[in-house]
């Protein structure tokens, strides 16, 4: 999983300035392996190596299937996934950008509001 602060430290980097990132994970049940791996290669997440093998033996992905969904299986036969979204919001720098308030300036203090 990617780290929020790597994220915040890239933006930064790359000249961004009141960086929020924030994250959300979302569990999807799917019927079987074939139904995750389709959406996985929709979404790009197919494998990346230089080198790799172009064709996985079909025995290779029966087993791998079977195992996976003993190993992580609902009782109602589904498999789940876990995936992590990440939402990023950076501004990049202007005369016109909103100014942080000094430390301390606050009016309303955050305990008698909670």
């Amino acid at each position: 999983m990617t780290d929020t602060r790597d994220i915040s430290n890239l933006l930064g980097r790359a000249g961004f300035t009141l960086l929020t990132v924030d994250t959300d994970e979302v569990k999807v049940g799917y019927p079987s392996m074939w139904e995750l791996i389709e959406d996985l290669q929709d979404m790009g997440e197919s494998n990346a190596v230089i080198g790799r093998r172009t064709r996985i033996n079909p025995d290779t992905l029966a087993a791998a299937s079977a195992i996976y969904k003993e190993l992580h299986g609902n009782e109602d036969g589904s498999i789940p996934a876990t995936f992590q979204i990440i939402y990023m919001i950076g501004w990049k720098p202007a005369d016109s950008q909103p100014k942080p308030l000094e430390r301390g300036s606050g009016k309303v203090n955050l305990k008698d509001v909670l």
